[in-house]
């Protein structure tokens, strides 16, 4: 298991060379042979390990340092055991040990068998294939001259070798990855010389590798630190080695590590700053290479090929004479593939002594030395053989890869964006001034890196996103269920062997995973993004590509033709308006848009690292730390009301140095701050462990500190949730096998993405069961078969029906066809009839063309008739429309009464939703419609016709719901939208805001649309934008717990009160709650903000138990709390200066200050008629106090002026309670509850007028009690109804 304490930059530094006695040794033979070369084996060994802690304390102050090591385990080192002699010294390295063995502490996920040969990976040719490293000396023979190393490995020789650097992964059983950066140099060995040269002693020099390893990937920075300990090395003594190293080690133990977000850390260490970038987020680590090295080692296209073959998971091999660039360019390749993670085997550095790694079965990315590449492709087969230093791809088979290539649209709009890439700094920064200084010059490459890496990562996700669009269209999220059939059938022929390919790799799968568990990644943001600014205005789900798209087919060079697809996608829930709703894009061909891609590059903020102590006592080391927690407490105070996401990384910070300190609680105290400012970087794991490791005194202390003591409270609960495993398995749909229940009937059709919502379901089984009255009612698997097949069948056939141009002029981009019918004689000539959400028409024979049938909405009669042929009459069906004056009639012969079925369902739903203002009525008839013909289809029997108008759902009930709305109704309902239209049962609205547009921030030209946000159950938040009534956001997931109250801020935030007691952020840019408040002990009942002339909005909140909070909407901080001693607080509202605060039994009037100035209590004998109080408004400009009921039909208009507390009463007729109320205007709107149980139809919005406080206007919209209303800058009234209607209406205001 892995452990959660703290780590900082260093996990380790190794000291890898030859051991003093074989140095001894080669010395003697180099003496004895006078300096001539002679051959031998040099085996390296790990001569120091340097690992925190590197002081000693006493006990306590062990216990603190020693808090931010991992857990290690002991490598016994074995020495002489008599005392090291001088010849023992020739090395100039020892092991600083005692006698008999020196016990050195090693991270416990680093193999010391196998790291001295990465330390020299190194070969030559020599006698036996596999020798690993070799000594050489400088030779004048030809004929005993050796064959020079790639590169050279461990060797004494007698010039000084230069230095040269690589880089290591190491991977634990676990998948933990640790990284390793490697310095190879030489330095003189003590005591040799062979005479003199130019007046100096030639000596013998022997290499060395010096490996830092750290968890985090931090290449270019560890490189320059062990760059800046190279100067070091060269200026100083032998015997000052070793302490040199561990001084060096100590001090990158004490540097911290940036968390993700906007936050990079620099410090000093002679003569370079060393920079640390932080990572994106906290699913991406950082990135600290250059990302641009593929690109100038490949060409675009062979750059695809490699990361085709990685995404299908190959064995693949990279090969390179530099061992630099394996790690870099694997590094590099694995990025690209984000959000996708590599799962398989993983070794970019294979030491000759390896190479039997490449004969693994399975898939893997491993890196090998040039001079291998034959040997490697001779031994083994199936081998992806990729050259990084020439840019080529070959199998160990063949020079070419018979692999399938990635999908034509995705490849061209990558190579596209490959040439448009910056990639020279030199040609990019020929017209710059000159540096004048070191880190000028590095900052200004850095900065350019940046943004490049900027680019390339954007690219990359671009090509990822472009590839993978369409698998969230194929995935039941209830089930965890993908149909990867279905999705495989919707590829175009070409690209269907790469796809099968990829999905059924162990990188999918977990891509699979991400995706069914709603993960908003960057990934996520692009795909969404791109949807929102290309598909606003489509319809929700289609079932069938739009006339829009097939025009971009056909002008699209990617697609031959429309019919190769055989089958195409199901999806639940159609949609019928081109203003609703947020589609899901069918076609893999649209790209992501430019303005989805160039996404800004977020300015960072460097803070800058004390420097480091003169010495590694411990009392120094405790007061550096203690400087930079002095250091972060002055930028929290600079920062606590300018940026809270940078504040956050501060607290973040501040509270990892408190825990390498020990300060347990200071720690806890800071981790607890961030749920005001990210709870994005909230270390769940380090402060589990922290709240776990509190001595008896600290966890006294922190029961005194509300806050702590929550937030222990919260975590050992969180932990307690974690021990047991959620399902995160991914399912393929298969079709049953078993006869099938309704419950295991409802869960297969909602796998197979037939349908959703359950009622439709339950009519569905009813059907197919018509047949079984009487037994136990079970679907037979093979009428499933029969139903799914037939379904599946019809749609393709649609789908590949090539419609002509002149057809596709006359229909609206936004139409599906959805039927077609046989070939049949009309009363217009012989053709096709055609059905899509809007019309009816024929397609004539011969020259196809376009004759329009009739619009729905304008039928007026549609019934069967007979046609006399010879001397039989031929079933017909005829439509009388008021678009023209004929009847039409068709001998549809067999097919009459499916029709006529058909057509009846999508009259009822035209006509039902243009008299409710609500097209989901329409996208229910398109359900029962398709529904009706698979069942007809599967059936095949005479009954088949009757059993499927069952399934006529809103032809039968257009009796029963009145079809004829009251004048005054039609005329203010504006609209109807459905929050829950994804979801397999309606929601109940608890909560509606409007916030208005605005521009996305200062000095941009960017228009951010007004949005609707809709609380649903289960704190399931749902956005929508408001110029358009599209859906822009499904889920944004708010805790568990309903919620209360929503507020909208000028800051960009959405407040969001919950029944949990806390108050959750919404950041209205990024779309995510990434801050919490969770100073309420009581579920949060109220928000209202003060909009006075003060510099910072101020927000009062309250809970149920009377506690009411006054916020600082900046700083987040509390700035009052008093508490109201009252039954349940419900609300609490700001007006002039005052608090009015709802109590149940009463009204109360505070001042800013909690001081009471007033109650309004109604009398003693009314009580039994009102209830308790359930909403309330103030009406300053007129002196007036209203309050509604959920007990009572009266509101009760109080009068404020003055100290009396009289009132009036205001009967609302045909209701039993007022579950909300709002102002608008001049009006007074209040939501109601139905008056019988059995009607709950009869819930109003009635509009109030107050100077005659009497009753406006009547307004039926909703089947079920309205709870919540909301005003859209006065022009517009959005109320919402609970779950058995879950619909949100649309008024107008006059």
């Amino acid at each position: 298991m892995s452990d959660h304490r703290p780590s900082a930059l260093l996990d380790a530094c190794v000291v890898v060379g030859a051991s003093p006695d074989k140095l001894q040794d080669i010395y003697r033979r180099a003496t004895n042979n006078n300096g001539t070369p002679e051959r031998h084996l040099l085996e390296p060994e790990v001569l120091h390990i340097f690992a925190p802690p590197f002081f000693s304390c006493t006990q306590a102050d062990d216990d603190t340092v020693r808090s931010h090591g991992r857990g290690r385990r002991a490598f016994l080192k074995k020495t002489r055991k008599h005392a090291p002699s001088a010849e023992t010294q020739l090395s100039g390295v020892t092991s600083g040990g005692k006698e008999g063995c020196e016990d050195l502490s090693v991270p416990k996920d680093i193999d010391l068998m196998v790291l001295p040969q990465l330390c020299f990976p190194g070969i030559i040719r020599l006698f036996a294939p596999r020798i690993a490293l070799l000594i050489i000396f400088p030779c004048n023979r030809p004929d005993i001259c050796l064959q020079r190393p790639f590169p050279d490995g461990l060797q004494v020789t007698r010039e000084q070798r230069q230095e040269q650097f690589h880089f290591l992964v190491f991977t634990d059983v676990f998948g933990n990855r640790s990284h390793g950066v490697v310095m190879q140099c030489s330095r003189p060995v003590l005591g040799t010389c062979f005479g003199l040269e130019n007046g100096k002693c030639s000596r013998l020099h022997s290499s060395y590798s010096f490996c830092v390893i750290s968890k985090y990937p931090y290449f270019n920075a560890l490189k320059d630190c062990l760059s800046c300990l190279l100067m070091q090395l060269r200026t100083c003594r032998l015997s000052e080695l070793e302490g040199r190293v561990r001084e060096f080690a100590a001090k990158l133990s004490v540097v911290p590590v940036p968390p993700p977000g906007q936050l990079h850390l620099t410090f000093n260490f002679h003569p370079l700053t060393i920079h640390l970038p932080s990572g994106e987020d906290g699913d991406h680590p950082a990135v600290d290479l250059d990302l641009h090295l593929p690109f100038l080692c490949f060409r675009p296209r062979a750059l695809l090929q490699v990361l085709s073959c990685l995404l299908q998971e190959q064995r693949v091999v990279l090969f390179s004479a530099n061992w630099a660039r394996l790690t870099l360019v694997a590094e590099s390749l694995l990025l690209f593939l984000k959000p996708l993670s590599w799962q398989q085997p993983y070794v970019p550095v294979l030491a000759q002594s390896m190479l039997d790694f490449v004969m693994a079965p399975t898939a893997f990315l491993m890196g090998c030395h040039l001079s291998h590449f034959e040997e490697v492709a001779a031994e083994t087969d199936d081998l992806i053989l990729i050259n990084i230093d020439n840019g080529s791809i070959s199998t160990s088979c063949s020079e070419t890869v018979d692999l399938p290539e990635m999908p034509a649209p995705a490849a061209d709009c990558f190579s596209r964006r490959c040439q448009a890439l910056q990639k020279h700094f030199d040609l990019d920064h020929c017209h710059h001034a000159a540096c004048t200084s070191i880190d000028d010059q590095r900052a200004q490459k850095r900065t350019w890196q940046r943004r490049l890496n900027h680019d390339i990562q954007r690219m990359a996700l671009e090509l990822m996103v472009t590839i993978f669009r369409d698998v969230s269209s194929h995935l039941n999220y209830e089930h965890r269920v993908f149909n990867s059939e279905e999705f495989l059938t919707g590829r175009e022929p070409g690209e269907q062997l790469f796809y099968r390919k990829v999905l059924e790799t162990h990188i999918f799968h977990s891509f699979l995973k991400d995706r069914l568990n709603r993960k908003m990644d960057p990934y996520s943001r692009m795909d969404l993004g791109s949807r929102s600014v290309q598909m606003k205005a489509m319809v929700e789900i289609p079932r069938r590509p739009t006339m829009l798209e097939i025009q971009a087919r056909r002008k699209s060079s990617y697609t031959d033709s429309i019919s190769a697809k055989r089958m195409g996608t199901s999806l639940p829930n159609l949609g019928e308006e081109p203003t609703l709703g947020s589609r899901r894009n069918s076609l893999t061909r649209i790209l992501v848009s430019d303005t989805a891609l160039k996404t800004p590059l977020k300015p960072v903020k460097a803070f800058k690292l004390p420097d480091f102590p003169p010495s590694l006592s411990c009392s120094s080391v405790q007061s550096y730390y203690s400087e930079l927690i002095q250091l972060l407490s002055k930028a929290i105070v600079f920062f606590q009301n300018e940026n809270s996401t940078l504040l956050a990384r501060f607290y973040y910070l501040r509270g990892f140095i408190n825990s390498l300190c020990s300060r347990r609680l200071d720690a806890l105290s800071d981790f607890q701050t961030l749920y005001k400012t990210d709870t994005a970087i909230f270390p769940t794991q380090l402060v589990t462990w922290l709240a776990d490791s509190l001595h008896q005194e600290e966890r006294e202390r922190a029961d005194e500190l509300p806050e702590l003591k929550r937030l222990i409270l919260k975590v050992q609960i969180e932990k307690e949730k974690s021990s047991v495993e959620p399902d995160d398995r991914v399912k393929k749909f298969e079709l049953p096998h078993k006869p099938l229940h309704q419950e295991q009937f409802v869960r297969c059709i909602q796998e197979c993405g037939i349908v959703k919502d359950v009622a439709t379901i339950h009519r569905l089984f009813d059907a197919l069961t018509h047949d079984t009255a009487g037994q136990s009612k079970q679907v037979d698997p093979e009428l499933f078969k029969r139903f799914y097949t037939f379904w599946k069948v019809t749609e393709s056939e649609v789908q590949d029906f090539n419609f002509p141009s002149e057809v596709i002029e006359h229909l609206d981009d936004s139409e599906c066809v959805y039927k077609l019918s046989s070939w049949v004689k009309t009363s217009h000539g012989v053709g096709r009839i055609a059905m899509t959400q809007k019309r009816l028409f024929l397609l004539t024979e011969g020259k196809p063309g376009y004759l329009e049938v009739t619009k729905f909405r304008d039928i007026q009669e549609v019934k069967i008739a007979s046609f006399p042929f010879l001397l039989v009459r031929i079933p017909s069906l005829r439509i009388l429309t008021a678009s023209r004056l004929e009847v039409f009639e068709a001998n549809l012969k067999g097919e009459t009464e499916l029709w006529n079925l058909l057509i009846q369902e999508m009259w009822a739903g035209r006509k039902m939703a243009d008299q409710h203002k609500d097209p989901q009525y329409v996208s229910q008839a398109l359900t029962n419609v398709l529904l009706m013909d698979a069942v007809t289809g599967s059936l095949q029997n005479p009954r088949s016709i009757s059993t499927a108008s069952k399934l006529s759902y809103l032809h039968t009930i257009k009796h029963e719901v009145p079809m004829v709305m009251p004048k005054t109704t039609s005329e203010t309902l504006k609209h109807k939208i459905n929050p829950s239209l994804d979801l397999a049962e309606p929601q109940t609205v608890h909560l509606l805001l409007y916030t208005p547009g605005q521009l996305a921030c200062i000095d941009s030209e960017v228009v951010v649309n007004p949005m609707l946000w809709v609380a649903l159950s289960g704190g399931r938040v749902v956005v929508f934008d408001a110029a358009c009534w599209s859906k822009l956001q499904d889920c944004i997931q708010v805790g568990e717990s309903q919620l209360n109250c929503m507020l909208g801020l000028v800051q960009n935030q959405v407040w969001l009160g919950s029944q949990d007691s806390v108050i959750y952020i919404i950041d209205t840019h990024s779309m995510s709650c990434n801050k919490q408040l969770t100073e309420h002990r009581h579920e949060v009942t109220g928000l209202t903000m003060d909009t006075g002339d003060v510099p910072s909005q101020q927000v009062f909140s309250c809970s149920c138990d009377g506690t009411v909070l006054q916020w600082d909407s900046s700083s987040l901080e509390v700035r009052q709390q008093f508490q109201l001693g009252c039954g349940r607080l419900t609300s609490v509202q700001i007006h002039d200066g005052s608090l009015w605060c709802c109590c149940g039994d009463c009204i109360v009037e505070l001042r800013k200050d909690g001081t009471p100035r007033r109650r309004m209590v109604p009398p003693d004998n009314q009580w039994d008629t009102l209830g308790s109080f359930s909403s309330f408004i103030v009406f300053p400009e007129r002196g007036q106090l209203w309050t509604g009921s959920a007990d009572s039909h009266e509101l009760l208009v109080w009068f404020t002026h003055g100290n009396n507390q009289s009132f009036k009463k205001v009967s609302l007729p045909g209701i039993s309670g007022v579950t909300c109320m709002i102002r608008v205007k001049d009006q007074i709107w209040v939501g109601c509850c139905g008056g019988q149980k059995d009607c709950p139809q009869r819930s109003q919005v009635m509009v109030v007028d107050p100077d005659s406080l009497s009753v406006a206007k009547e307004l039926h919209a909703h089947s079920d009690s309205i709870q919540t209303l909301c005003s859209a800058e006065d022009r517009y009234v959005l109320s919402g109804s609970a779950r058995y209607d879950g619909r949100i209406a649309i008024w107008k205001v006059e």
